[in-house]
């Protein structure tokens, strides 16, 4: 089998940037390393961390109390590393009274969605924000509005607002669809024509969805992608995968491709999200490579 394997597949520069921040605190400090909720969205990378010395905490959101017994802590040597989706203000004053040293893995894009947040709500705009109300990303961006934000995910929810006065900022989660966020930021404006629209999807994305559509137009006849269930942009890519027309297969392991189906592809095209490490994709290429 001939396999094509997408250019900006793996990791992007803010995942790499995490794991280099979380890695560098376990080889340099004597203590314990801690991460509120998954470092980054993917499981076998987050066993692998584990492995290191590098230890999740918190959960999904970011939103509980840490379950974690500080008065067996040592406060002078332990580290605790702020997520790469960011968190909320009121989380990061929440961690900092744990009284631990605290090292910031957010995302720099990520950073830069949260500056102009907080840019737009001091001059008194309010704040949209689309994408999914559930994702970390948009739970701590969300905090920097205050109680001058919302978020959209859809049409219906932008009928569901209730009049907005004054200036208006529209941002969006970093791992939106390009055309999705235009489409809907089109339909906002027609209800809210003052509105000022900001493109905060990151270049990391847009060059992922780009290589999906250039591995239909380069001959694969379906296309894997690899990436955890939780990680928003690997499910997007996998939903731009099946809107090629292609068969689309959506893994986190070479383990779970269905042989049997592939086997009768001759051009297979391979991608994968933002947060998958080399040797996953690697493994799923040389399992398909074998056919």
């Amino acid at each position: 089998m001939k396999v094509l394997r997408a250019k900006s597949a793996g990791f992007c520069f803010g995942v790499e940037r995490a794991i280099g921040i979380a890695r560098s605190c376990a080889r340099c400090g004597s203590g314990h390393v801690y991460t509120d909720g998954p470092l980054i969205h993917n499981r076998q990378m987050m066993e692998l961390l584990e492995g290191e010395g590098i230890k999740e905490i918190g959960d999904y959101k970011s939103e509980k109390k840490v379950d974690l017994d500080l008065s067996g802590s040592d406060k002078e040597s332990d580290i605790l590393v702020f997520r790469a989706h960011g968190i909320s203000p009121e989380r990061r004053e929440y961690l900092k009274s744990l009284g631990l040293k605290c090292k910031d893995a957010t995302c720099p894009d990520v950073g830069k969605i949260a500056g102009r947040i907080m840019f737009h709500v001091k001059k008194g705009y309010t704040v949209i924000i689309v994408g999914d109300p559930q994702h970390p990303e948009v739970i701590g961006l969300l905090g920097y509005a205050a109680d001058k934000g919302f978020v959209v995910k859809s049409k219906e929810d932008i009928d569901n607002l209730p009049d907005i006065k004054g200036d208006i900022c529209m941002v969006s989660q970093s791992t939106m669809f390009t055309d999705d966020y235009r489409e809907i930021a089109e339909y906002f404006k027609m209800r809210f024509p003052q509105t000022v629209v900001i493109d905060t999807i990151c270049g990391a994305t847009k060059e992922r969805q780009k290589d999906v559509r250039t591995l239909a137009e380069d001959g694969a006849q379906a296309i894997v992608v690899i990436g955890g269930r939780h990680s928003a942009n690997t499910i997007k890519l996998a939903i731009m995968a099946q809107r090629t027309g292609l068969p689309c297969f959506h893994v986190e392991t070479a383990k779970e491709l269905d042989m049997e189906v592939l086997r009768k592809f001759s051009v297979v095209g391979v991608t994968a999200g933002a947060s998958t490490p080399d040797f996953l994709i690697d493994e799923v290429c040389r399992r398909l490579e074998n056919i």
